[in-house]
């Protein structure tokens, strides 16, 4: 099955972004369109895809519940192979999505494939249950990669992740108070969702520029 692709931003961007969504929410969901259009603001160009799960929802209006995340694997692979980026290609996605894309970029880095990974919000573990950590293929990662993520977030907050014990090179970026969406409570840290994403698309775009 070949990939249908949403694209935000400019088809001449110097890097491209293909993102994919949670285990929960489709590829147009509030948060990833939220995400995709502070990410085009940037100048950045982005692609976002379904696994066939998710795709079968929108179809056939199921509630089919998502597979184990590795077994999607062989679907990111297929949605860069589809997608055949011109220019530098930065793979991800928004928590599960980022997730599977963790576990295959390294494979398609080494193939120079593409040049990075982002993840936004990063399901470290299932929201309370913190001794099932989802962190062992983190710890020998290759690949330059970017977590954006709340310091609130239910799957993997500010205070646990630290201690973690994940190697330096991966880079983190700490958004006050966010939630799993990155969404800050205005009323306690006096950031907006907006400021967030702005945030965290200035970070991206920066980042990416510097992969070569």
């Amino acid at each position: 099955m070949s990939s249908a692709f949403l694209f935000t931003g400019r088809d001449d961007a110097a890097v491209t972004l293909l993102l994919a969504h949670g285990s929960g929410a489709p590829m147009d969901s509030a948060a990833m369109n939220a995400a995709a259009e502070a990410l085009a603001a940037e100048g950045l160009r982005v692609a976002r895809f379904e696994f066939a799960y998710m795709a079968t929802r929108r179809t056939e209006g199921s509630r089919r519940p998502p597979p184990r995340a590795e077994t999607l694997n062989p679907e990111f692979r297929a949605a860069v192979t589809d997608l055949a980026a011109a220019g530098p290609l930065v793979i991800g996605g928004k928590s599960m999505g980022g997730r599977v894309a963790s576990m295959v970029a390294d494979g398609l880095f080494a193939e120079g494939r593409i040049a990075g990974l982002l993840c936004l919000g990063y399901p470290f573990h299932p929201p309370g249950k913190p001794a099932q950590l989802r962190t062992a293929h983190l710890m020998t990662l290759t690949t330059p990669i970017l977590i954006c993520q709340g310091t609130r977030d239910p799957f993997g907050t500010k205070d646990e992740v630290p201690g973690y014990g994940l190697p330096e090179r991966i880079r983190f970026l700490w958004l006050e108070d966010g939630d799993h969406d990155l969404k800050p409570r205005k009323s306690v840290s006096g950031f907006t969702a907006a400021d967030h994403l702005s945030t965290m698309a200035r970070t991206v775009k920066a980042w990416a520029a510097d992969l070569g």
